[in-house]
C-alpha cells in the first residue's frame, strides 16, 4: 500500500503491533458496554495499553517511553481509531497532557506524573473549555490566585473527558487579568482533592463510555510546584498541546473512516440485488471509489503533518489542514458506507451508527473546521506575505503595485502586475 511506503520498518512494525492489540487484546463487548454507558471509563483498556507499553510512545526511555517519533504517534492512533473516538481519545491523553509536562514541567513534575501516566498508574485528563468560553482560549474565567506556597482556584471547566476517573487534570486559569490576552493563562497540574468538584455528566450523541463531565473548582488550593512552565506562560504550553490534539484528532478519524468503509466494502461484495453484487454497480463501486480516494488522501496529509513536526519544520498550517481534513473525510465516508448498506446500516446490526455519531464530534473537538479555517488562512497569507502586521503594504508590494494609484487598476491590471 501507498502509505506503507510512507512509514520506517520500525512504524510499520508499530502498526502491526497496535492492529494486533486492537484485533486481540479488545473485546467487542467493552465498545457496547461503553456505547450503552453500562461503564463511565475504560480503566481496564488503560492497564491494557499500559502492560503493553502502548502509553506515551514518544516519550523518553526514562520516564517509560519508546522515544518515537510523531509519525508513530498516528500510526498508532488510526489503528485505535478503528475501536471509535472514545477509545481513541483514551488512549492519546497520555500523549497530550504527557506533551505539557515533557516540554514544560520540571524533572519533580515528570516524576511525580509523566511516568505515572505511562506506566498507566494514574490517569491524566486536561481541562481547557469553559461554559461560556468555547474556543476562545484567552477569554479563561477560572482563577489562580497566589496565596503562599500554593495558589487558589475558582472556576469552571466542562468537556472534561474522565472527569470522575482521573487522578488530576491539566487546567489552564487566568493568573493575571489585566495582562495582554496571551499572558494571562498559566497551566496548573491539579490533583483530585475537595476542592474539585465533579458538577455534572454528559449524556452524548457519540464518544460515550469516558465519562465527560463539567468540573467546578471552588477555593481548590495547588502548591505551587505544580505550575507547569512559567506563570503567565500556558499559551506556550497551549500552543505545544495543540500538536497532539489537532493530529490524533485527525488520526483517530482516519482510523474510525477505515474502519467504517472496509465494512461497506465487504457488505457490497456479499449483498446480492438484481442477480450480481451491488459492488458490480456503478452507483454503488464508484462512492467507494471515492470514498477511498479521501481517506487516502486525509492518510498523507496526516502523516505529512506528522513528519514537519518530527523535523522540526513549521506545522501549523499543516496540522491544522490534517485536523480539519480527516475529521470531514471521515464525516463523508461513514456517510457513504452507511449508504452503501442502505437501510440496514442504518440500524445496530452494524456499527455503521455508532461511527457516525462519534465522528461528527471530530469536526468539532480540539477545534472546529472553522477555527482550522482562520490558522490555515492566517498562517497561508504569512508564508507567502511575510510580516501580516502591514498586510495591505506588503500585499500591494507582492504585486508590484504602488499602494498610492491602487485605484486606479482594474483586477485585469492587478493580475498583470503579479
Amino acid at each position: 500500500m501507498l502509505y506503507d511506503a510512507l512509514l520506517t520498518e520500525e512504524e510499520n512494525a508499530l502498526r502491526d503491533e497496535v492492529r494486533r492489540f486492537v484485533r486481540d487484546d479488545v473485546p467487542a463487548d467493552l465498545l457496547r458496554s461503553m456505547d450503552r454507558e453500562e461503564i463511565t471509563f475504560p480503566h481496564e483498556f488503560i492497564a491494557k495499553l499500559a502492560k503493553h507499553g502502548l502509553r506515551g510512545l514518544r516519550f523518553p526511555k526514562k520516564w517509560g517511553g519508546r522515544e518515537l517519533p510523531w509519525t508513530a504517534e498516528v500510526v498508532a492512533e488510526e489503528e485505535i481509531g478503528v475501536l471509535g473516538m472514545a477509545l481513541a481519545c483514551a488512549f492519546v491523553m497520555t500523549s497530550i497532557v504527557g506533551e505539557a509536562i515533557n516540554t514544560f514541567g520540571t524533572e519533580d513534575q515528570k516524576e511525580r506524573f509523566l511516568k505515572p501516566i505511562i506506566t498507566g498508574t494514574k490517569i491524566p485528563e486536561e481541562a481547557l473549555t469553559e461554559p461560556r468560553g468555547g474556543s476562545d482560549f484567552f477569554g479563561a474565567t477560572t482563577r489562580a490566585v497566589p496565596d503562599g506556597d500554593a495558589f487558589v482556584l475558582n472556576g469552571q471547566k466542562r468537556f472534561v473527558v474522565g472527569a470522575e476517573a482521573a487522578d488530576f487534570f491539566m487546567v489552564y486559569c487566568n493568573t493575571d487579568p489585566k495582562a495582554p490576552p496571551h499572558e494571562r493563562i498559566s497551566m496548573f497540574i491539579v490533583e483530585k482533592s475537595p476542592g474539585v468538584e465533579v458538577e455534572h455528566v454528559y449524556g452524548l450523541l457519540g464518544c460515550r463510555g469516558t465519562g465527560v463531565g463539567r468540573l467546578v473548582f471552588r477555593n481548590c488550593r495547588v502548591p505551587k510546584e505544580n505550575l507547569v512552565g512559567r506563570l503567565g506562560g500556558g499559551a506556550l504550553v497551549f500552543d505545544r498541546m495543540m500538536i497532539p490534539e489537532r493530529l490524533t484528532s485527525a488520526a483517530g478519524s482516519v482510523g474510525g473512516g477505515r474502519g467504517a468503509l472496509e465494512i461497506a466494502i465487504r457488505y457490497s461484495d456479499r449483498r446480492v440485488a438484481f442477480g450480481k453484487k451491488i459492488r458490480k454497480f456503478q452507483a454503488v463501486n464508484f462512492m467507494i471509489a471515492d470514498a477511498m480516494t479521501k481517506l487516502d488522501a486525509a492518510r498523507g496529509l496526516v502523516y505529512g503533518a506528522a513528519k514537519t513536526v518530527d523535523k522540526g519544520m513549521p506545522h501549523r498550517r499543516l496540522v491544522s489542514e490534517a485536523k480539519k481534513f480527516a475529521t470531514e473525510a471521515a464525516w463523508s465516508i461513514v456517510n457513504t458506507a452507511m449508504q452503501v448498506l442502505g437501510g440496514i446500516g442504518y440500524t445496530n446490526v452494524y456499527p455503521l451508527e455508532r461511527y457516525l455519531r462519534d465522528c461528527r464530534l471530530g469536526l468539532i473537538w480540539t477545534g472546529t473546521s472553522q477555527i482550522m479555517d482562520a490558522l490555515i488562512q492566517h498562517e497561508t497569507f504569512a508564508e507567502f506575505l511575510g510580516n501580516l502586521s502591514d498586510r495591505r503594504n506588503v500585499e500591494m508590494d507582492a504585486m508590484g503595485i504602488d499602494a498610492q494609484k491602487e485605484k486606479c487598476y482594474t483586477d485585469e491590471d492587478m493580475w498583470r502586475n503579479f
